[in-house]
């Protein structure tokens, strides 16, 4: 049941990834430039940001199954509406049904694990349905590419369609809200009461520190994997289309990894979670600014640094949901989740607009140099920024809460100092 739903899950992230690869195809097919290529992203992000917070309020009322099948069936017809349609106005009705099924999926999904799973697992099964929906945008860079070069962007995206259909069967199928005996779920609350509950959930300090945590880490990963990532790669940096495929290939990999180191360390830390976030936070500003201060185009080696350290985006962004998760009741669970997903969403959907922006301004003709590329990647700095005072703030918030319910937080070195002693006397 679970597999089926991660399923459904990868297949959303390959729509949601699938014309990344086609930037240039998409350019030549319907005759745009930088910033209407970025507009397409910037609405499909848009309409999955503003869907966060109606469809954590529907989940807890119509149950995961239904909502991750709508979901699959809502990103079908945008799929075949992307290879049918000629124009760019065409497109942009195409990417808002990608991003309205895309917005049902994932946190309905997340809303399985905890009524199949026992507690101490959750943290851990949350990170293995992000980094294996991740799966996906594999799917999304070396097959499409091969497809688009045999049977051309039609049947490609008719294809892409016919599998989102698949997947909505199979989910009606397989998934069920809750195991075998457990309480059937408690009738819904009224729409007063679930608005009520949505704003308390922001007003806690700990779904806003969840939700900043998903802010300052996913944005930057995002936009390189969804957009901008690419032909920074090929036309910037010079590199072959199957180079610039498996480099994106090897940032999925990459999650693999990360994704269960950071589950357990959840799991195991959970009062030291919000440092695993400021850690890959200022790795990945160090890594950007790195490839942004070299002199022409990075080499190969510091790029696959920058890869390897983006893919944390997913795995760290995820640690924001079980922030949620831990300071939020069942009730408005779903709620919560959407809260926490529109902040990188919408930092993310900012950032590709302004690139697309800044690129036009820099190269019209659309001839872009390497130069020309770092100059606009430097707006990550805003957001970076931005994140870190609003993730130091929240914290404080959260954990000053805490500590009035009696729970002791000891700075970090006074922490790691007694984790030795601890582990000596043993």
């Amino acid at each position: 049941m679970w597999g089926v739903a991660v399923a459904a899950y990868a297949v959303a992230v390959f729509h949601r990834t699938s014309l990344a690869v086609a930037a240039e195809d998409a350019t030549t097919r319907f005759g745009v430039n930088a910033s209407v290529l970025s507009l397409f992203a910037v609405v499909q992000l848009l309409t999955y940001a503003g869907m966060q917070i109606p469809v954590g309020v529907l989940v807890d009322r119509l149950g995961p199954r239904l909502m991750i099948a709508g979901g699959a069936t809502v990103m079908a017809g945008g799929q075949v509406a992307l290879a049918l349609v000629d124009t760019p106005l065409g497109v942009i009705g195409a990417r808002i049904l990608v991003g309205g099924g895309d917005a049902m999926t994932f946190i309905s999904v997340l809303r399985l694990v905890p009524a199949w799973f026992p507690t101490r697992q959750v943290p851990l099964v949350t990170q293995l349905t992000g980094l294996l929906g991740q799966v996906g945008q594999i799917g999304s860079t070396i097959p499409l590419v091969a497809l688009l070069n045999g049977v051309g962007w039609q049947w490609s995206y008719l294809g892409a369609g016919a599998m989102g259909v698949l997947v909505a069967v199979l989910v009606l199928v397989a998934v069920r809200d809750r195991p075998p005996g457990a309480p059937d779920r408690p009738p819904p609350a009224s729409w007063r009461q679930a608005l009520h509950d949505l704003g308390s959930s922001f007003r806690h300090p700990g779904t806003r520190l969840g939700m900043w945590s998903h802010f300052a880490t996913q944005f930057s990963g995002m936009v390189f994997a969804l957009l901008w990532g690419y032909p920074f790669m090929t036309l910037g940096l010079g590199y072959s289309a199957a180079r610039a495929g498996w480099l994106m290939t090897l940032m999925v990999l990459a999650a693999t990894i990360i994704g269960p180191v950071l589950g357990a360390l959840t799991a195991r830390y959970p009062l030291r979670r919000s440092n695993l976030i400021f850690g890959v936070l200022v790795l990945t500003i160090v890594v950007w600014t790195v490839v942004l201060v070299w002199p022409g185009a990075a080499p190969l080696p510091v790029v696959v640094v920058l890869v390897l350290t983006l893919a944390a985006y997913g795995p760290a962004s995820a640690v924001g949901f079980d922030f949620a998760r831990t300071f939020n009741p069942a009730t408005r669970l779903g709620a919560a989740t959407g809260i926490v997903n529109m902040g990188g969403f919408t930092a993310s959907l900012v950032t590709i607009f302004v690139i697309g922006v800044v690129l036009d301004l820099r190269a019209p003709t659309g001839d872009y140099l390497v130069t020309d590329f770092k100059v606009a990647f430097c707006f990550q700095y805003v957001f970076w920024a931005f994140g870190l005072v609003s993730l130091r703030r929240t914290r404080r918030l959260a954990r000053a809460g805490l500590r009035a319910q009696g729970t002791v937080i000891d700075p970090l070195p006074r922490a790691i100092a007694r984790h030795w002693h601890d582990r000596h006397d043993q």
